[in-house]
């Protein structure tokens, strides 16, 4: 990961958590800092200062907030600040989903299944509770998150007759519980976000100080079903983790048949130190109508991405529709060594459900 938002630093001594201002060219790695052994608790009168060693020049030190212990166990609330331990940037804990987490790198010791409908096997994989969160990316780091597609945004379809348009809210993500890396700052809005203070109220005598307005309460409500994380899969190929996280956008009528829409999200992590590029990718989308498509191409949204030890993930979201109200999909992606030889990356199947009769399509952002 490049940017300023790689250059966050944690100062030992002081517990102090600080953040470039403009981006560097030559940035160590976030990895390390999330390597760095749990700090002990700080007061709330801890010292934060301002660090002027080995600084780049032109490059000015800010302090972000002070550390806190990361959470083993337990969730954290509405309000929390935090920075993402893979990308980097700061960011506010909206609300926690609990997820059904399929990971095949952990599968149990039954046999494995026969050819399932979808047209492929698969191992019987049991899903494992585990916290996520939702929540807003401070603005200011958009522009130098340089490991994903784009800014997070969550997609839905907008429910009015004459449009086919999707809209957007620009700068949501989902976090899992493992990326986050809690702090505490005295700013009264920490975090830049068109929705921050529509959503949250400062509580000084309150730990973490910003808590849910009403609004955020109904938004929430209102807009769960294409909010809701249900399930995650993840496994990993030769070194190479890919996790999946879909989401259900909504149903649009068109020539007199319904099309369903899903969003899916991917992370792709490079667990080893070996340099490797993405290069191809290899979709099978399985209808419940009875339709097996085959998509190839290269890269991914237009990218071909590398993976090393100093930026050793990148995620992207892309979106899918079937003429039916569930499937399923998988394959690979092909990725590229320095010597040019090629080894093929499995994408964990999941299913695409859309709950259809629980679920309305939202009517817009309103509050």
């Amino acid at each position: 990961m490049a940017g300023c938002v790689a250059r966050r630093a944690l100062a030992v001594g002081s517990r102090c958590c600080c953040w470039w201002s403009r981006p560097l060219v030559a940035a160590r790695a976030l990895r390390p800092l999330a390597t760095f052994p749990p700090a002990t608790p700080v007061a709330a009168t801890a010292r934060r200062h301002l660090s002027s060693r080995n600084r780049p020049e032109g490059k000015v030190l800010e302090t972000v907030g002070v550390f806190e212990v990361p959470k083993q166990n337990g969730k954290y609330e509405t309000g929390q600040l935090f920075l993402h331990s893979i990308f980097g940037y700061r960011g506010v804990v909206l609300f926690p989903w609990q997820a059904r987490l399929y990971d095949r790198d952990v599968a149990s010791t039954a046999p494995e299944k026969t050819e399932n409908p979808a047209g492929h096997g698969s191992k019987e994989v049991k899903g494992k509770t585990h916290t996520y969160y939702q929540v807003l990316i401070d603005a200011r780091d958009c522009p130098h998150i340089s490991q994903r597609s784009q800014t997070e945004a969550v997609t839905f379809l907008a429910n009015h007759d004459d449009s086919r348009a999707l809209y957007a809210i620009p700068g949501l993500d989902y976090v899992s519980h493992e990326d986050i890396l809690p702090y505490t700052s005295t700013d009264q809005v920490p975090i830049q976000h068109e929705l921050f203070e529509r959503f949250l109220l400062y509580e000084q005598s309150k730990a973490p100080p910003f808590v849910a307005r009403e609004t955020l309460r109904a938004w929430q409500e209102k807009n769960h079903p294409w909010l809701e994380l249900s399930d995650v899969h993840r496994e990993t190929t030769e070194n190479i983790r890919v996790t999946v996280i879909p989401f259900y956008m909504g149903m649009r009528e068109a020539q007199n048949s319904h099309v369903y829409w899903w969003r899916y999200c991917i992370r792709l992590e490079n667990l080893d130190s070996d340099v490797v590029q993405l290069r191809e990718r290899h979709w099978r989308i399985f209808s419940l109508s009875g339709t097996l498509e085959t998509v190839r191409g290269r890269g991914v949204v237009g990218r071909e991405p590398v993976l090393s030890k100093e930026q050793p993930a990148f995620q992207y979201s892309s979106h899918v529709s079937l003429q039916a109200s569930s499937g399923h999909m998988w394959g690979t992606f092909r990725f590229e060594r320095p010597d040019g030889s090629h080894f093929d990356v499995r994408i964990p199947p999941f299913s695409l459900e859309s709950n259809k009769d629980e679920k309305t399509p939202p009517s817009g952002l309103h509050w």
